[in-house]
C-alpha cells in the first residue's frame, strides 16, 4: 500500500469502530485483554508490512479498547469526541504541524489564538488572561504554579531564574483537604514537600470550611477546586478570594471539568471565581475533544509567558506563543480541537451540554435513592456519589456493573469507607442510557443483596 491507500485504510477501520459505539462492550472480555499478548514481540530485524501493523492494532487492539467514546461510561469524568473535533484532530494530524511559534506554523498559531479568545470569553474569565495549550490539567497545573512561586518570589525582590531556590524565601502552599491529586503530584515535581502543606478543612460535600481556612499572606499560594472530584463541589470562592487577594496570596483554581459550569445555567456555582490569579482546566473532560487537551489560564499574562519562556537565538517568538506558554517547546496545536469544538457549539451548545449532563446526573440521583441506595453528596453537578448499606454490597454491585460490559464506572473512597462514582460528560449520553444504567444498578442491587 502507498501513503494514501493506508490512510484511506486506517480511516475505514476508524469509521468501523466510531459506528459500533453504542454496541459494544464498555469493558472488554478477558479473552479480549489475554489476546493483548500479540503485541509483545521482539523489535523485528526487518520492517513489516505497513498494513499488517495496522490490522494487528485493529484486528487485537480494538476489541480491548474501553468503550470511553460510547454513551454508557461513566468512569472519570471522561468526555467522548465531538465529530468536528475528531475530525479537526484528523485533519490537525494530516498537516504534522510543530505548532511552537507563528513561525513554524502561522495557521496552527492563528486558530489556537482565536481559541484561547474564545475559551476566556466562554467561561468569563479575564479577557486579557494568557491560555495555555497543554497536555493534561497535571501538566498545566505544574506552570501555572511553577508561575505561580516565581512571581511569589518576585515581588518578595528574589530572581527565581537566576537564584533558584537555594536561601530564597519560603513559599507557603494551603490546598482543601481533599486536593484533586495531580495537584499534588505537581507540587511534588516542584519541590513543595507533602509534609509541608497545609490542608484546609472542608464540609461534608468537601467544600473549603470558610471559617476554618488557614491564615494567608504574600508568600502563600492557595489552591481551590471548581468540581471536587468526588461530589462535584465548588468551594465558596466568593468568600474566599477576596480575602485571599487583600492578603497577596497568590489563588489557583483546579477546574479540570467542574469549570465548565461557568459557561451554562450553573455559573452561579462559580461566583467570585474570575478574582483567582490562574486557572487550569480539561477540554478532553466536558467540552469533549479528543484525548489529550487541556488549558492553563493566567490572569496576568506577562506572568505565566516569562515562566514558560523558551526563546532562543534561532527561535524567538511574542510572549504568548505557546511555546513560551506551555511547558512543550515541540508540540501539536492542541488548541485546534478546542476550537472546532467551540465554533461548533456556540455558546448556547456548550450551555446545553453541561446543563444536560447536570440534568441526568439529577435523574441518576433520583432514581438511585429510590431503588435503596445511600446517595452521599447533593448532586449539584455532574457527579454522583452513592454507596450501599455495607462495604460489601458496595463493593459487589460495582464489580457487577462493570462486568456486565452495558456501563462502566468506578469505585472510590468517602469519608473512610467504599462507595461508588458516577460521572456523566459525554455528549453520547441519552435518557435511555441514564434510564438503562439505572435498571443495570437496580438488578445488581437486588442479586448481589440475594447472594450475600
Amino acid at each position: 500500500m502507498n501513503e494514501l491507500e493506508l490512510l484511506a485504510h486506517a480511516d475505514v477501520r476508524g469509521r468501523r469502530y466510531t459506528e459500533a459505539n453504542g454496541q459494544r462492550r464498555v469493558f472488554p472480555l478477558e479473552e479480549a485483554i489475554a489476546a493483548l499478548a500479540a503485541f509483545d514481540e521482539s523489535l523485528p530485524a526487518l520492517g513489516l508490512p505497513a498494513e499488517a501493523t495496522l490490522a494487528l492494532l485493529d484486528d487485537v487492539g480494538s476489541p480491548a479498547t474501553t468503550a470511553s467514546n460510547g454513551p454508557r461510561y461513566f468512569g472519570f469524568v471522561i468526555g467522548a469526541a465531538l465529530p468536528v473535533a475528531a475530525a479537526a484532530e484528523r485533519l490537525m494530524l494530516a498537516w504534522d504541524q510543530c505548532a511552537s511559534t507563528f513561525d513554524n506554523s502561522p495557521v496552527s498559531a492563528t486558530v489556537e489564538r482565536v481559541a484561547a479568545r474564545w475559551v476566556l470569553d466562554a467561561l468569563d474569565l479575564p479577557r486579557d488572561s494568557a491560555v495555555g495549550f497543554g497536555t493534561s490539567a497535571t501538566a498545566c497545573t505544574l506552570t501555572a504554579l511553577a508561575a505561580a512561586r516565581r512571581e511569589l518570589l518576585a515581588r518578595q525582590g528574589w530572581d527565581f531564574d537566576g537564584q533558584g531556590l537555594h536561601g530564597a524565601p519560603e513559599i507557603r502552599v494551603v490546598v482543601s483537604a481533599l486536593v484533586h491529586t495531580t495537584v499534588k503530584k505537581a507540587l511534588r515535581v516542584l519541590g513543595f514537600g507533602l509534609n509541608q502543606i497545609v490542608h484546609a478543612p472542608v464540609d461534608g460535600q468537601g467544600r473549603v470550611d470558610v471559617t476554618q481556612l488557614p491564615a494567608l499572606d504574600a508568600r502563600t499560594i492557595l489552591c481551590l477546586q471548581a468540581g471536587e472530584v468526588n461530589t462535584g463541589a465548588f468551594d465558596p470562592f466568593a468568600q474566599i478570594l477576596p480575602h485571599a487577594r487583600a492578603a497577596g496570596a497568590w489563588v489557583h483554581v483546579d477546574g479540570a471539568f467542574g469549570l465548565w459550569a461557568r459557561a451554562s445555567s450553573l455559573a452561579h456555582l462559580t461566583q467570585g471565581i474570575e478574582l483567582a490569579d490562574s486557572w487550569t482546566t480539561d477540554a478532553h473532560k466536558w467540552l469533549n475533544t479528543p484525548y489529550d487537551c487541556a488549558m492553563a489560564i493566567c490572569r496576568d499574562a506577562r506572568v505565566l509567558a516569562e515562566a514558560m519562556n523558551s526563546d532562543a537565538a534561532y527561535s524567538s517568538a511574542s510572549l504568548d506563543a505557546q511555546k513560551n506558554l506551555t511547558l512543550e517547546f515541540s508540540r501539536r496545536p492542541r488548541g485546534i480541537p478546542v476550537w472546532a469544538a467551540l465554533r461548533s457549539l456556540g455558546r448556547q451548545g456548550i450551555a446545553e451540554l453541561v446543563e444536560r449532563h447536570c440534568a441526568q446526573a439529577r435523574r441518576i440521583g433520583e432514581g438511585l435513592a429510590q431503588a435503596g441506595f445511600e446517595v452521599l453528596n447533593t448532586v449539584t453537578l455532574n457527579q454522583v456519589l452513592f454507596r450501599c448499606a455495607s462495604d460489601a454490597h458496595t463493593h459487589a454491585v460495582r464489580v457487577a456493573v462493570q462486568a456486565s460490559g452495558e456501563a462502566w464506572f468506578g469505585g472510590t473512597l468517602w469519608q473512610g469507607r467504599p462507595a461508588m462514582r458516577i460521572s456523566v460528560s459525554s455528549w453520547r449520553t441519552r435518557d435511555e442510557d441514564v434510564e438503562a444504567l439505572l435498571a443495570l444498578l437496580e438488578m445488581a442491587g437486588r442479586k448481589s443483596a440475594v447472594g450475600r
